[in-house]
């Protein structure tokens, strides 16, 4: 899958699942009593967002075992570098990285650096939210440094955004561990699979697999259309009653 499929797929599965993920112990900072003065636990619609972002941007970190991906382009030479050390690391691509170990590692890995380090969390939450809108195209067509500058822009002023609402970051780690089992899930619906129990190596491609090729039009003309109505329709569900 491209970029933006495996961006808005990592949406969609956090839209659909943060409520009920969010009553798990120790997952959640937003503690208010109800009427009843029972204590109720629940998302607010900032966080909800946020979470969207992040799950979203957490959703390219599978392919920075690619070079030529978008992930590996975000940053310039830095990040480019650090796929070309990842890509080695993991045996190429869709190797180490595009597995449910990776996706647990990173959810913990990002649950221990947010709850420990204030500053970490922070970073993580930046990166996230400009992976997401460097994934979903948000810039200048044909300007790569126009489009950078956007994306700094944006990705600051969301941030401070959040910062202003008090959004609670307790469910970083989750988010950013569905993103990476989204982007997983995504790629086994292709012909080529993945080596979701690595270190085996055997490839595993969904049963009910559509065989979706990268980049075709059955993935730019009528996949990416369906999951941006997924998204708006999940967004709507999620904040109509609040």
């Amino acid at each position: 899958m491209m970029g933006h499929s495996h961006a808005m797929t990592g949406a969609i599965g956090w839209l659909a699942l943060a409520p009920a993920l969010a009553a798990l112990p120790l997952l959640n900072e937003s503690s208010r009593f109800i009427e009843s003065g029972i204590m109720a636990t629940a998302l607010t619609p900032a966080e909800l967002i946020a979470g969207a972002l992040i799950c979203a941007g957490a959703a390219m970190l599978p392919d920075l075992d690619h070079p030529s991906a978008t992930i590996a382009q975000t940053f310039g030479p830095v990040t480019w570098l650090l796929s070309k050390i990842v890509n080695w690391v993991a045996g190429g691509h869709r190797g180490m990285t595009h597995s449910f170990a990776f996706a647990v590692g990173m959810g913990f890995g990002a649950h221990w650096l947010a709850n420990t380090y204030p500053i970490g969390r922070d970073i993580l939450v930046v990166l996230m939210v400009g992976l997401a809108l460097r994934a979903i195209g948000i810039g200048i067509p044909g300007n790569k440094l126009g489009s950078a500058m956007v994306n700094v822009g944006l990705t600051a002023g969301i941030y401070v955004v959040f910062r202003s609402l008090d959004v609670g970051y307790a469910w970083m780690g989750l988010a950013i561990g569905l993103g990476c089992l989204m982007h997983v899930i995504g790629d086994c619906m292709t012909e080529k699979g993945c080596p979701v129990l690595w270190p085996l190596g055997a490839r595993f491609v969904l049963p009910w697999k559509i065989g979706i090729k990268t980049g075709k039009k059955f993935e730019t003309k009528v996949l990416a259309p369906v999951l941006s109505v997924a998204i708006v329709g999940l967004l709507f569900v999620r904040l109509a009653p609040i």
